[in-house]
This record gives structure tokens, C-alpha cells and sequence, in this order.
């Protein structure tokens, strides 16, 4: 899954790592590296001397790295090669908990940082990723010295990228958390501020650093002195007010809290025609499949809902992506995988009939859906009556798409017009689906597919099947 990038050398910089002047990220024979500049030496040094480095690694609070002996191009001082991340995801594909557990990461690594003599000069959501199980910071060049009387540097870019969109989701609407995906710098302080309900100026934490912070930038940006002239005139803030902002800060994140609510899809398991013998069928059905598919590496399950059947994958110790378009399926499973410690399965965000795109500068800092694929094996289940059914997309482009998407086997569930299911999307429109019938799917399919395999499921009329791409 490497990223389109430019070559130096036999290096292929990644093209989302162009912005730091103290090194860069490159792929080489498909492993990643990270080039440390000359310009970082210090604050490296500083890392790795101070204890900060193996106090954040021991908890697993910071991506572990070796250092590497390889050849450097002129500017590189040190090569090191971190631990491989299995998936990068991005903060608009994150749900609230999500967010809010990479917010409060940061905060208590800045803690940490502040301990050793160190501090984070950056504190983009984008440094952030979920690694088994849990959010891990993985950016070594975010490390300075702390110097007595420096104010956080990261402290804007915290609240834009952190507090500005977790209280837009606490206390405005969930679906705006996916701002973040036309704001990838992080969500302006004006607009949050202007879009968020009244009552959130009682508090006192939202109030400073939010509403007045957005106050102050908009002062500064009327200002006709340089922003960075007046922020000279009050930028000195002693040890004790900086752990006074940042605990603050801990203490208005911590107290955010979004309850998932009984959604159409949430909650699709308690209302649904299967029985305990179908369901347990089904799953039986998907283990035997997936046994013959054989899938190396990655799963993906599109559609997941709170994760029943992608747990069929993880539970073999297949690395699996649960993507699901319904904020509170995607909560509720991420709950799951933090209170049980799960480790092989990563709940994400996803409408696939608008997956994430090429995002950034060129469209190429933040890899579109089809840039992390190929996988080895997708799962496709209860879907394909949503996609086309409720959004018009046929047959063909439907295999199509799964077609870009897998590498090896499909593993995908037909579902009948005659599923009570179907029979609910097509109360509230006009049936205009002539062609969705099995017949026309399995020809659809064929085009891009082997059928290998197809067992209907028992006590229902919906037909599960494995499929393998065509070469």
C-alpha cells in the first residue's frame, strides 16, 4: 500500500511528508524510513538522552523506531525505521471516541514531554494513528526543548484540529465532525464558535479556549501590527500557567461525551428477519469462506456495522478494517475494541458512495480509500441492497468498484427483493429496479469475479457468496 510519491535515489518520499524542514518519511523496497535533517539533531538528542523517548515508548504512547544504518542523501544526519503502522486512518474517518482518545493522547504525551524538559511543537490529529487497538503517536520530529517562559506553540492547531470539532459533536450535530475533511489544517475557531449552541458559553473550559481564543485570533487578524509582534508582547507564560492551560484543556476534553442513539443501523441486529439459527448460519458460512479465500493480510469489511461479522476476521488474527457510514455503529464497535483490548480490528467511518478522496496539497497528502487497497480479502454483507437500492448504483459499477478494491476473494451476500429489508427501503420510493434480481448480480459480477461459491443462508432468501477476482 504505498502512496504515489517522488523518487530520489531509490527513495520514494511519501508526498504528505514535504511540510517539516527537520526530515521527511520515504519508502524503500516497500519499508518505511524516517529521514532525520542536521536541523534536529538537537532536540533528538534531547529526546533520546532525557528519557522522553523510552518513558513515552514503554507505555505505547509513542510509535517505537531503530535506527538504521543506511545510506543518507546530503541533508539526512540519521535514518530510523519505525514500527510499521498496519493502516493509516484520518480524523474524519475517526469516530467521537476516537477523537477524543487521540486528544487526550496528545495532552498527556505534551505532559510527559514537559517532565523530561521537552514539549510538542505540533499537535496535528494527523500525528496520530490506531495501532492495535489504541492511538499512538507517530511523528519523532514533533519533539522540542522546553524553554522556560515558551508558550505552547501547539496550542491553536490542538483546539482547531481537537476541541473545535469534538465540541461541534458533543454539542451540536456528530455528522460534524466530517468538517475535518474540507478543514484538513483543522477547523477554523470563528466558524466552530459561530456554529455551536449558546448554552456552550457556560462553560468555562469552551469559553477560553474556544469562543475567546477564536475572539483573540480574529483581534490579531484585524490587527495592523504582524501577528507575530503582539504575540511576542504576551507570549511569556511561566512552567506553572502552561501545565495550568494544559490540564484545563485535559479537563474540557475529558468532560465531552457523545451518547450513540438507537439509529437505523445501530441498531439493525435487534430489529432484523434473521433468526438465532440464521445468524449462527451466516457466521458459519463466513468462517468456511474466509478458510478457503485464505486471506494473507488485511481484511476489509464494508458495511461492518458494529463489527458482529468482521469479528469472524479479527478473531482469526487478520488485521480488519470495519468501515460503516453510521457514526454510532462505528462508536459503538470502537467501544467494543477498547473495552476488550482487541487488537486486529480498526472501526472506521466510510460512505462508500462518496469514500474518502485524495485530500491536501497536488491531492496527495492524505491517501484516498482506493491509494490504502488493494487488500487480500473483502467482505461485502447486507450491503448490496443499500447501495443499489437506496443510491441507484448498479450492478456493474458495484463490481467494479469491489474489483479495485480486492485482490484476491470477495466475500459478498445477496440480498433478495423479497427480504423484508429491501421490502423497507422500497416503501418510501418507487420500485424502478427491474435488474435487481440474482440472476443479473451474478452476471454483473461475473465480469470482474469467479463465482466460486454460493450457499444460500438458512432460514432467509439471501444467498452468500465467494468470489475471486479475475486476474
Amino acid at each position: 500500500m504505498t502512496p504515489s510519491g517522488f523518487t530520489t535515489s531509490s527513495q520514494t518520499i511519501l508526498p504528505a511528508s514535504f511540510r517539516d524542514p527537520d526530515g521527511y518519511l520515504y519508502r524503500s523496497d516497500g519499508v518505511l524510513f524516517r529521514a532525520l535533517n542536521v536541523s534536529y539533531r538537537g532536540n533528538y538528542e534531547n529526546l533520546i538522552n532525557s528519557g522522553l523517548y523510552n518513558a513515552l515508548t514503554e507505555k505505547r504512547l509513542l510509535i517505537p523506531h531503530t535506527e538504521v544504518d543506511i545510506n543518507k542523501d546530503v541533508h539526512s544526519w540519521l535514518t530510523i525505521q519505525p514500527e510499521p503502522v498496519t493502516f493509516i486512518s484520518y480524523p474524519y474517518e475517526w469516530c467521537f471516541s476516537q477523537l477524543k482518545d487521540a486528544a487526550l493522547l496528545t495532552l498527556d504525551i505534551q505532559f510527559i514531554a514537559l517532565n523530561h524538559g521537552m514539549c510538542l511543537k505540533d499537535a496535528s490529529a494527523y500525528n496520530v494513528q490506531f495501532h492495535q487497538g489504541r492511538p499512538i503517536f507517530i511523528d519523532t520530529l514533533s519533539f522540542e526543548s522546553y524553554v522556560d517562559g515558551m508558550p505552547w506553540v501547539a496550542y491553536r492547531q490542538f483546539c482547531q484540529h481537537f476541541l473545535a470539532p469534538l465540541t461541534l459533536m458533543a454539542k451540536r450535530d456528530i455528522r460534524l465532525g466530517q468538517l475535518l475533511r474540507n478543514h484538513i489544517d483543522g477547523l477554523p475557531l470563528d466558524l466552530a464558535s459561530n456554529l455551536l449552541p449558546k448554552r456552550s458559553w457556560t462553560s468555562v473550559g469552551i469559553l477560553m479556549h474556544l469562543h475567546m481564543h477564536a475572539r483573540t485570533q480574529q483581534s490579531f487578524a484585524d490587527s495592523h501590527a504582524s501577528l507575530s509582534k503582539t504575540a511576542l508582547k504576551f507570549s511569556k507564560v511561566s512552567r506553572v500557567g502552561l501545565i495550568g492551560l494544559l490540564d484545563g484543556l485535559r479537563k474540557t476534553i475529558a468532560k465531552l461525551e457523545w451518547k450513540p442513539g438507537n439509529t437505523e443501523w445501530s441498531d439493525y441486529y435487534n430489529d432484523t428477519n434473521y433468526s438465532d439459527n440464521a445468524f449462527q448460519s451466516k457466521r458459519r458460512q463466513i468462517e468456511v469462506f474466509l478458510d478457503n479465500a485464505g486471506p494473507k493480510n488485511e481484511v476489509w469489511d464494508l458495511g461492518a456495522n458494529i463489527g458482529l461479522f468482521s469479528r469472524v476476521a479479527s478473531e482469526r488474527g487478520l488485521f480488519t478494517v470495519a468501515f460503516d457510514i453510521d457514526p454510532s455503529a462505528v462508536e459503538i464497535n470502537y467501544r467494543q475494541v477498547r473495552k476488550d483490548g482487541e487488537t486486529t480490528i480498526l472501526p472506521l467511518l466510510l460512505d462508500l458512495t462518496n469514500p474518502s478522496p485524495g485530500l491536501g496539497w497536488n491531492s496527495a497528502e492524505r491517501d484516498s480509500l482506493f491509494d490504502r487497497g488493494p487488500v487480500d480479502c473483502i467482505m461485502a454483507l447486507a450491503l448490496i441492497h443499500h447501495i443499489s437500492i437506496s443510491n441507484n448504483v448498479p450492478f456493474e459499477k458495484v463490481a467494479s468498484f469491489f474489483a479495485q478494491l480486492c485482490r484476491k476473494s470477495l466475500i459478498i451476500e445477496f440480498v433478495p427483493k423479497s427480504d423484508s429489508q429491501v421490502q423497507r427501503l422500497l416503501r418510501s420510493r418507487v420500485d424502478i429496479f427491474d435488474n435487481y434480481t440474482r440472476d443479473q448480480f451474478e452476471k454483473a459480477f461475473a465480469l470482474h469475479f469467479l463465482l466460486e461459491r454460493a450457499e444460500p443462508i438458512e432460514g432467509s432468501d439471501r444467498v452468500l457468496y465467494l468470489m475471486r477476482r479475475k486476474p
